[in-house]
């Protein structure tokens, strides 16, 4: 798939504002058929990695978060990152630098007495790892429940209104719960499964099913987040942005930086470097540009370190992308001339 067109960049924005819209509503808004939606959703699932992906609300899911970043030996790094990805507590797990860093979310439940295993003893123990830190993830000032829009926000304010989730019927007061659990992981496979199949994963009926998936985003307790393969969209460089900013103006310049469409997540985390961003860009040029333009305006941030992201290994609970091994050497036998 090489070609993304303004009708399929209108079809991922409407999934950003509501990731379960009908595909109905969706063309209406748009101005095409729902057989056209249909099929150019299929196409963009099956060739350009689109998904619509469910989740708890961060700050009311029992768990805590931290963001990982490790050193490891350039022979060992991508082994190690896809042994990372297949476990069920990491996310958003990344290559950097030259393939010898790797950063990765832990979420660990609150209180429990083996939420450090990971972090404290399991890591440690991993000879290819010659570095560790680890820090609270504090706040989200992008990302999770306030999506990146970036290359394909593209709709008018009319048109955003028209898809914003509708709110029918009364709210109740039952938070997120364990009993809840089948319905969200079904969501992290597919945030657009049907009904049917959300009642086949929790063993409620139908009906139950849709008033409980109704009534936990009328209290946003969950959220749909929307991934694909942004190089379609013309994005060819990326890298992490570590800043260091003063407390008293920390949510200042967190809220100032969520305004920018280059990021796709900006977070506030404990440590040296509290405030850490993802930009991406079309090109290398780009990124200096945004580096010496826009984020060289804010003030309250002073040299940030820009780490290169080579590969997304893992996303939002899914493996994205298996990494080539390197090529080998290639032995060739020296023939002496007769």
């Amino acid at each position: 798939m090489t070609v993304i067109d303004e009708l399929d960049r209108g079809i991922v924005h409407a999934l950003h504002i509501d990731g379960r819209a009908p595909f109905s509503r969706i063309g209406t808004v748009l101005g095409v058929s729902t057989q056209t939606v249909a099929r150019r959703y299929r196409r963009m699932r099956t060739q350009a990695g689109l998904r619509v992906i469910g989740a708890g609300h961060l700050d009311r899911d029992g768990h805590t978060r931290r963001l990982v970043r490790l050193g490891a030996t350039p022979a060992a790094a991508r082994t190690l990152a896809q042994s990372l990805a297949r476990r069920p507590d990491t996310s958003w797990i990344k290559l950097l630098s030259g393939g010898t860093e790797i950063l990765l979310i832990v979420r660990t439940p609150r209180h429990a007495d083996a939420a450090d295993s990971l972090l404290l003893h399991e890591i440690p123990r991993t000879a290819a790892v010659t570095s560790v830190s680890a820090h609270y993830v504090l706040h989200t000032y992008l990302g999770g429940p306030t999506p990146w829009h970036g290359q394909v926000a593209i709709l008018t304010e009319h048109q955003t209104r028209q898809l914003e989730p509708r709110r029918d019927g009364p709210v109740s007061g039952r938070a997120l719960s364990n009993a809840d659990n089948a319905l969200v992981t079904a969501l992290q496979a597919d945030g657009r499964a049907g009904l049917t199949e959300l009642a086949t994963a929790t063993g409620w009926s139908s009906a139950t099913v849709a008033r409980r998936l109704a009534d936990l985003r009328a209290r946003e307790e969950i959220f749909f987040d929307v991934q694909l393969d942004d190089t379609h969209f013309g994005i060819t460089t990326r890298a992490l942005l570590w800043m260091s900013v003063p407390s008293s103006q920390l949510d200042r310049a967190g809220a100032e930086l969520a305004e920018h469409p280059e990021l796709a997540f900006v977070l506030a985390t404990t440590g040296p470097n509290n405030l850490v961003a993802q930009v991406m860009c079309p090109d290398p040029g780009a990124l200096h540009h945004y580096l010496t333009r826009r984020l060289g305006g804010i003030a309250a941030i002073r040299t940030p370190e820009v780490t290169p992201v080579l590969a997304t290994i893992k996303a939002a609970g899914r493996i994205t992308a298996e990494l080539p091994e390197p090529p080998r050497a290639t032995h060739h036998r020296r023939v002496e001339p007769r």
